[in-house]
């Protein structure tokens, strides 16, 4: 059988958990941050994680072997 191919731009972006959750690190944090509050920053540093179960399912089909 064929390898399947991984979308190398998606799996720069985005990661699997060993529970199958998809997470990312958010966006607006490497340039023109005096003008963002130190609450916001705060809440960029954390990871997020994908929610909806369509959007999983398709990000898991773009990720064979995350």
């Amino acid at each position: 059988m064929l390898k399947l191919k991984t979308r190398k731009g998606v799996s720069k972006r985005l990661r699997l958990t060993k529970k199958g959750k998809v997470k990312y690190s958010p966006c607006g944090k490497s340039h023109l941050l005096s003008s963002k509050t130190t609450a916001r920053l705060r809440r960029l540093r954390r990871a997020k994680t994908v929610e909806g179960k369509k959007d999983i399912k398709y990000i898991k089909r773009m990720l064979p072997y995350g």
